[in-house]
């Protein structure tokens, strides 16, 4: 019997960058978008309907930022897995993101090379972040898997 292909949610406002993300992901057969949203309130409703295994979700949403969109999205659903992609490069942010549970941050200029890495990273259970962010978090106290 064939394995049920991983179902991912996409989230972000900009169309192109969906539809780059989308067609990313259609290169892995395991994978299969099965929905998309441009804001965080319509994330947090679509999330809930179609429960998929993983959500890739920007921070700057309109309506509903991302994060408060995660943490919604971890009430009702606590095992699915999410990754953000964001341009956002502060510190305070990415670390408010990632302490929503999430299985890590790509920044969207690294995801042509990242994210394929990242969402294989995410669905093993392990913590991405963006390889342009290690140097962000001091190399000793961190626990992410940056990219090599």
């Amino acid at each position: 019997m064939a394995k049920r292909p991983i179902r991912v949610f996409v989230v972000d406002d900009y169309e192109p960058f969906r539809r780059f993300v989308a067609s990313t992901l259609e290169q892995q057969p395991e994978l299969e978008t099965i929905g998309e949203a441009s804001d965080g309130l319509e994330a947090v409703q679509r999330a809930e309907e179609l429960q998929p295994d993983l959500i890739l979700l920007d921070i700057g949403l309109p309506t509903l930022n991302g994060i408060e969109a995660a943490r919604r999205i971890r009430q009702f659903s606590p095992q699915c897995k999410i990754l953000f992609l964001s341009e956002n490069r502060s510190l305070d942010i990415i670390e408010e993101a990632l302490q929503t549970g999430t299985g890590g941050y790509v920044v969207k200029s690294d995801a042509g090379s990242e994210l394929l890495p990242a969402v294989e990273a995410v669905l093993q259970s392990k913590q991405f972040v963006s390889s342009s962010l290690e140097t962000l978090w001091p190399t000793s106290n961190h626990e992410f898997l940056f990219p090599e």
